[in-house]
This record gives structure tokens, sequence and C-alpha cells, in this order.
């Protein structure tokens, strides 16, 4: 789990979430609102906001493009409760929370199979790559960009 992580809220808008991921290196950023994550947001999410609704980043707020499902894990979850999450909502990242939903950290697929690969567990490698193909399965396209809900 990284445990310095960055984030947004859900007011600012999309330029400075695009700065934020660019400056740091990432592809996610939980959205906090009161203290809480209440959403993710990922670089295709921003990407798909402008794009679908025809406006400049600095004119969005965040709030248009995250995610309307937050998935979580506590940091009392075993690596394979992280991953069935991961598995069952195809989500490569998951925000790690405390019981009043505090951020204090982000788990990811890459965490997992660095576990994985260091404790050689062979059926902990076999269960992360059919993780990953679940993650990877398309989604049903939604045609209306009026129905525009980005997922992660």
């Amino acid at each position: 789990m990284k445990e310095s992580v960055r984030f947004c809220s859900p007011h600012d808008n999309l330029n400075q979430a695009a700065n934020l991921l660019w400056g740091h290196d990432c592809g996610v950023l939980p959205v906090v609102e009161d203290g809480r994550v209440v959403a993710m947001l990922t670089d295709r999410d921003i990407c798909m906001a402008a794009y679908l609704q025809n406006r400049t980043l600095t004119d969005l707020q965040v709030s248009t493009a995250m995610s309307r499902e937050l998935y979580s894990c506590s940091p009392d979850d075993t690596p394979e409760d992280a991953e069935h999450v991961m598995r069952e909502h195809q989500v490569r990242r998951v925000p790690v929370t405390d019981a009043e939903g505090k951020l204090l950290g982000i788990l990811s697929l890459s965490d997992l199979a660095r576990e994985a690969v260091q404790a050689q567990i062979p059926e902990r490698t076999l269960n992360l790559l059919e993780t990953l193909n679940a993650i990877a399965a398309p989604r049903p396209r939604v045609e209306d960009p009026e129905q525009f809900d980005s997922q992660e």
C-alpha cells in the first residue's frame, strides 16, 4: 500500500486534478470531502469528461468526472479480500480507509503482485492473473454521452 497519497476535492477543477496526476506520476486520485473519501478520479475519467462534455479542464469540476461508486478496503482486509474487490468491480486500485472513511493509502494490483512474488506463492500469482483478466474484460459501452458515468 502506498501511504503518501495525493487527493483532490469534488469542487476542484479537472485542470488542478490533472496537474496533481502529472506532477506526482500517478493515474488515480481519491476524491476527499469533509475528510472522507467519497470517490476516485482517474486520468481516463478526466480525458473522457473533457471529450464527452466538449469543455476545457478548467471549466469542469472533479464532481463531473469522478466515479459514481466507491470501492475500498480497510487496513484489516487480507490481500485476498482486496483482490476480490478489484476483481468484482474491475478496478486496479482501491483506497484504504478507516472505519470513518478517512484515507490511509491506496492499494494497487501492482502492490498485490509484488507481495505474491516476494512471498513466492504460486497460487496467489495465478489468482492475480485471473483478477487481471477480469479487470481487463470489456465493460458495456455507454452510447449516449448524456449518460456519462465514469468508471474506475
